[in-house]
């Protein structure tokens, strides 16, 4: 069955339509096409969570080795032309404003810790110092030793590389930990 409709076009005259009965103007999307949307819009959300979640690691693990040349400067600095002290060093650097705004003053008195919570210890040695750094994720261990130069000596556990720069091989089997706990990753500077 069709219907006559008028219809004016552009120069004002109205002019008569044949349409279907049952055809009128769809209006706004079916609920299948709003499913559909939905559905790509997810997909793509997901995609950018998944990019920035990468981007994000990279960031740390570029941070997290800033922070650590820039405690070594700092401390190298404050005691050039002398001998470090056998004791902690972060009482001295907080003093001297040389501690990186990177790293979380803690609650006690002189001690700091990094983006994952994990503490952040700077030592007098005999011989020079140590930075360490707790509850390193794998990923950022292997990219922070791997990109380490400068240092006398990096470590995580029991074992110690010396050699820089250092391979991701090396990097990768200095960082076994993968637990929650993540790993303490030691640089020995003179």
């Amino acid at each position: 069955m069709n219907s006559m409709h008028q219809q004016r076009n552009s120069v004002g005259a109205t002019t008569t339509v044949k349409r279907p009965v049952g055809a009128r103007r769809q209006r706004g999307a079916s609920l299948l096409e709003a499913i559909a949307y939905l559905g790509v819009a997810a997909v793509v959300v997901l995609g950018a969570v998944s990019l920035l979640n990468g981007a994000f690691g990279s960031a740390k693990s570029n941070q997290i080795n800033e922070e650590a040349v820039a405690l070594r400067t700092a401390v190298r600095k404050l005691y050039m032309g002398q001998a470090y002290p056998v004791e902690n060093l972060i009482p001295s650097l907080l003093l001297a404003n040389a501690v990186p705004a990177t790293l979380a003053r803690g609650a006690a008195a002189g001690t700091l810790s990094n983006s994952w919570g994990g503490a952040v210890t700077v030592t007098g040695t005999a011989s020079g110092f140590t930075i360490t750094y707790n509850a390193v994720p794998q990923d950022v261990c292997i990219n922070m030793i791997s990109g380490a130069s400068g240092w006398t000596s990096v470590a995580q556990g029991q074992r110690s590389l010396t050699t820089f720069p250092v391979t991701v091989a090396n990097a990768t089997t200095l960082c076994s930990i993968t637990a929650a706990a993540g790993n303490t990753v030691t640089f020995t500077a003179s």
